[in-house]
């Protein structure tokens, strides 16, 4: 009989007002805590999600044992979805391919046949060519289920129901981490080895106290199913796991392999985990097609079921470790790996976790599995204990039994008459066939009465004692270890730590380009180039249109060049990447991003530890420790902020000990360097009181003399005792220049 649709209610007599701002808030909430309860993040006790938990307790319901013929995924996936999972039959075959990966789960879940996919980036077949069935891991999750270890909750329709938890005998949410993002939230586990993870657990029940630091004695760090080789410093390591965010950098394992006549290759075994192999070797053929590292001179692919991709170096000569170093920062063979240890605490409060508590939310879960397991068992051995005690009646006086059975309308009520027999022993008596009667034993009876009897005041010792509990706990915890211990194939841990070797950019710079001396040119109107050698002849040099030399100084082609913009931003440029030849060069603004209206106010060579004394036009200005001008992008960075309208202006060498300052209205004062405070950024001190603004200045060695030029060229020294007149202070005027002083007021080259 069809069923008759249920009539939709009246509408409302009057309209109801209802504000926008309040619905839009009360739907987003709920849409926002769906997402986050019931999609995105896992549960800290099972470490699954809804989805991966469905499909594990779905395989479950159609017997898909580890040791059970393999199922067709269309039938998993259709299962689940009618089941367990109202969503898209493509979403849950994605999330259980995912769980039979094994290059993405550290321990799969599920034990797929076909094709699952590949490290390269392939998708799946299709769910109706690959099957599936559960790993022994996903067997250590479901362990007890059907001994109420957990709640159950009615499903999407109502007619079945679903656990809202895994008994989880293992700690799945480190082991096999999870990813995921909510509303306004994230979570990013990386995979922890199994052996370390009990190895801690076991500490924390011994000592329930100990704290991050002790515990990170025991779990070392991830442990990736790709392998790999984690260069975090322990110190890293250790405060991401007492905070619960932060990353790990994974790189990728390599060695050099020799060849004929010591040629050599670099073979790569191990890729870092999440990386596609296809896309690295789409990165690599790129840095080698765009030259950007001059080390390369081929990469090929000989992966068969293992990894392996070889690197060929340009030269013999070139050293591996150097290489790799560049490659680590132009590929993907060096990644971060990110830690956000966002869970559902206790399966219902999201909050962002430390790895002891991550773990005490594991064990706290198995002891509440453990005590449910034990109630179940106790109530199903005071019921067998009661249904004994009758049959032990029955034996007793099994004639009669019969006698009553046969002739009396009423026999279970004459039966409890008779015998004081319980409902429930009444009940098992008449529902015993007679066969079963006959071979009755009373000794037999009596052993098993007393075996249930012993049973049961272990496990009444068990539920009434928190020692016990924890006892047994963890010895569930030894058996998963021994299980699978640091020698077997799932147990060895696969990601090794190293240090982070130190990596010299000029180094790396200098390994691939020849070093050559060059001289670099800069003219008036910002146009650079290079000329070989040093002591090149200037006198001949030609500019474009109306401009001329601004400056000239020796560099070589291994080096660097810092630019000083007028706005107060440096950028840094390779000598080796600067034009060169006969021509008029480039402009420094195709180099470098300089802002509109801003031009060049200074270029010096980078000097390894050197300092600048840098200045403004408004006569500010500090030292900066030359480290902190270098910058690898077009953008520079910002170095000095000036006031409005002065600008950028100087920057010189601090090499000394005293500072000369001269100004546009002709005043030269004298002061030492050390008043000069040394900043990374910032606008500066006042270097010199100056009316008409500051035009030059220059650090020297006050023993040595101020060096200065007069209008012919002739060089000057001013002598120690005759720089008296101009000493004094920082932010002081000053008085005249020295007699015969360039009229630009200017200190020369």
């Amino acid at each position: 009989m069809a069923r008759t649709a249920p009539t939709p209610p009246a509408p409302p007599s009057e309209p109801v007002v209802v504000k926008l701002r309040e619905a839009l808030e009360e739907r987003y909430l709920a849409y926002a805590l769906s997402t986050i309860m019931g999609r995105a993040l896992p549960d800290a006790r099972d470490g699954l999600k809804p989805v991966h938990r469905r499909i594990l307790y779905g395989m479950q319901v159609l017997k898909l044992d580890p040791a059970t013929a393999f199922k067709k995924c269309a039938k998993i996936v259709g299962d689940v979805m009618g089941d367990f999972h109202p969503h898209g039959d493509q979403a849950i075959y994605d999330a259980l391919v995912r769980l039979a990966q094994d290059f993405s789960s550290r321990y799969p879940l599920v034990d797929g046949q076909g094709n699952f996919g590949n490290i390269d980036g392939d998708p799946a077949a299709a769910y109706r060519y690959t099957e599936a069935r559960m790993t022994d891991f996903a067997k250590l999750l479901l362990d007890g289920i059907e001994h109420d270890t957990v709640d159950l909750r009615p499903n999407y329709s109502g007619d079945k129901e679903e656990p809202v938890v895994l008994p989880a005998a293992f700690p799945n949410l480190l082991a096999n981490g999870a990813q995921g993002i909510a509303v306004g939230m994230a979570t990013s586990i990386p995979p922890h080895n199994i052996v370390e993870l009990c190895d801690a657990a076991l500490h924390l029940i011994a000592h329930p106290e100990a704290d991050n630091g002790a515990l990170v004695g025991f779990v070392r760090g991830p442990d990736f199913p790709t392998g790999g080789i984690c260069v975090e410093d322990a110190a890293s390591i250790a405060e991401s796991y007492r905070t619960g965010r932060g990353s790990f950098r994974l790189r990728a394992r390599w060695a050099v392999e020799p060849g004929e006549r010591g040629a050599w290759t670099v073979v790569v075994t191990e890729v870092p985990y999440g990386v596609q192999k296809s896309r690295l070797i789409e990165r690599l053929a790129e840095v080698i097609n765009e030259k950007k590292s001059p080390l390369i001179a081929d990469v090929r692919d000989e992966s068969a079921e293992d990894v392996r991709v070889v690197i060929e170096p340009r030269a013999r000569n070139v050293d591996p470790a150097v290489m790799m170093e560049h490659l680590f920062r132009l590929t993907e063979l060096e990644v971060r790996v990110p830690l956000n240890m966002n869970v559902l605490v206790d399966g219902v409060v999201p909050r962002v976790v430390g790895l002891g508590e991550a773990l005490r939310q594991w064990l706290d879960h198995r002891r509440t599995v453990l005590v449910r397991r034990s109630r179940h068992r106790l109530a199903e051995i005071e019921r067998r204990l009661e249904v004994l005690a009758g049959m032990l009646i029955v034996f007793l006086n099994l004639d009669e039994v019969i006698r009553i059975i046969r002739e009396e309308d009423e026999p279970k009520a004459q039966l409890k008459a008779t015998f004081g027999l319980t409902e429930l022993q009444a009940e098992y008596v008449l529902d015993t066939r007679l066969r079963a009667l006959r071979r009755l034993e009373e000794m037999q009876l009596r052993k098993e009465h007393d075996k249930l009897t012993k049973e049961r005041d272990a496990l009444l010792g068990l539920v009434g004692s928190d020692a016990q509990q924890w006892r047994s706990v963890a010895a569930q915890i030894r058996d998963v270890r021994k299980t699978y211990g640091p020698d077997t194939p799932l147990g060895r841990r696969r990601t090794d730590f190293a240090a982070l070797p130190f990596f010299d950019a000029t180094a790396s710079a200098q390994s691939f380009v020849e070093r050559e001396p060059v001289t670099v040119v800069v003219s008036d109107k910002g146009w650079i180039r290079t000329l070989k050698g040093h002591g090149a002849d200037l006198s001949s040099l030609s500019f474009k249109g109306d401009d001329t030399l601004r400056l000239a100084f020796p560099a070589e082609t291994t080096g660097r060049v810092v630019v000083l913009a007028t706005d107060g931003k440096v950028f840094t440029l390779e000598v080796a990447k600067l034009p060169g030849g006969r021509g008029f060069g480039e402009p420094l603004r195709l180099m470098a991003e300089l802002g509109e209206g801003e031009d060049v106010a200074a270029v010096l060579p980078f000097e390894e530890g050197g300092r600048v004394l840098v200045a403004t036009g408004d006569g500010r200005g500090f030292v900066a420790a030359m480290a902190d001008l270098v910058v690898g992008t077009r953008k520079g960075k910002a170095l000095m902020s000036p006031t409005a309208p002065a600008k950028a202006r100087l920057m010189v060498p601090a090499r000394g000990d005293h500072v000369a300052v001269v100004s546009n209205d002709r005043h030269m004062a004298v002061f030492p360097l050390r008043q000069v405070p040394e900043m990374a950024r910032g606008k500066g001190v006042k270097l010199q009181r100056a009316v008409a603004g500051l035009s030059d200045l220059r650090v020297f060695t006050l023993a040595d003399g101020l060096p200065w030029q007069d209008g012919s060229g002739k060089d000057h020294v001013l002598a120690q005792k005759d720089i008296l007149p101009w000493m004094g202070n920082r932010a002081d005027r000053g008085r005249l220049p020295p007699r015969g002083f360039r009229r630009d007021n200017r200190f020369g080259d």
